[in-house]
């Protein structure tokens, strides 16, 4: 697989988004080491976000100085939420420099679940609008030996550069538009769920009602402060934005495809939620309000929002 270190889309200003197609672990190396160092050379900060054994292989391949130099996470604990990843992550990190910055960040891999993978999906499609303006590149790699077709076709939607065995070049299917449009998918009503209705008078009942169904799923401590905290800002936003009141669904289940138990919790309501950015991008300092979401992806291990014309539902889950 050709490098694409030094490449005319990596030395112009601006926003460049960049997916790279891997067979194997020496063309992860060959395009991502070059990549960083780079970056290094060049005097930007250089931020990787990728699932722990490749961050392992890439402590390894960069050596001690390079890797100390980079700012590195694991993606399968900072990103478990895809949908927190542009905010928790991406920039969070782009935000602290005024110059440009560098990111390696691999959202999508095999073990993630249908939903799961939706969200991240979805999180790709919108990082061209959460960076459009932005000095930056962000290179999100994908393993086209263990990912389905499907996905690496996605990627080709969500991504206006790829890289593959050719070296670099234009997605000829890059949409990502209709790809967020197609992720806005209704969520399947839970069967035989209590309803709790809420309003403003009723806001801290809504929250004590999560927390208690959160303590009998067998979560503790600061877990069930943060279902509380999740469904606080939730019902708030349904309060203040969706005519005043809402209603929230609690209950437990079990996902076969990880083998775990989750406390899922769903607010509905009346609003009509239209930007799918929001919770995503930090707010601005000089900002009032604008960070309930933000801390909502923050603390959930996934959360999913459903956008219809005259209704908004928001399901988030907690592991158990």
């Amino acid at each position: 697989m050709a490098s694409i270190a030094g490449s005319d889309v990596r030395g112009c200003l601006g926003f460049a988004h960049e997916a790279l197609f891997y067979r194997d672990t020496r063309a992860y190396l060959d395009t991502i080491v070059p990549f960083v160092r780079d970056g290094l050379a060049a005097g930007e900060p250089v931020a990787v976000a990728v699932p722990g054994p490749q961050l392992t292989t890439l402590r390894g391949a960069l050596g001690g100085t390079d890797a100390a130099a980079v700012h590195m996470l694991d993606m399968t604990e900072v990103g478990r939420n895809p949908t927190g990843i542009i905010g928790g992550v991406l920039r969070s990190f782009a935000d602290r420099y005024e110059g440009r910055v560098r990111l390696v960040g691999e959202p999508i891999w095999s073990a993630r679940t249908s939903i799961e993978y939706l969200a991240a999906l979805e999180h790709e499609a919108l990082i061209n609008d959460a960076f459009a303006g932005r000095d930056a590149t962000i290179l999100c790699p994908y393993d086209v030996s263990t990912l389905a077709p499907s996905t690496i076709a996605d990627a080709a939607a969500t991504h206006p550069e790829l890289i593959d065995e050719r070296g670099p070049h234009p997605s000829d299917s890059y949409a990502p538009g209709a790809v967020v449009a197609g992720c806005n998918r209704p969520l399947p009503a839970p069967v035989d769920v209590e309803a709790f209705r809420f309003d403003l008078g009723t806001l801290s009942e809504a929250r004590r009602f999560a927390a208690s169904r959160a303590e009998a799923c067998g979560l503790r401590g600061n877990r069930i402060d943060d279902v509380a905290v999740a469904v606080g800002e939730l019902s708030a936003n349904s309060i203040q934005h969706a005519g005043g009141s809402g209603v929230l669904r609690v209950w437990r289940e079990h996902d076969p495809a990880v083998g775990t138990d989750a406390l899922v919790c769903q607010v509905d309501d009346a609003g009509r939620h239209s930007n799918p950015l929001a919770g995503r991008v930090p707010a601005s300092p000089d900002q009032l309000g604008g960070r309930g979401l933000l801390l909502v992806n923050r603390i959930a291990d996934l959360l999913r929002t459903y956008r219809g014309p005259d209704h908004t539902a928001t399901r988030i889950w907690f592991r158990c």
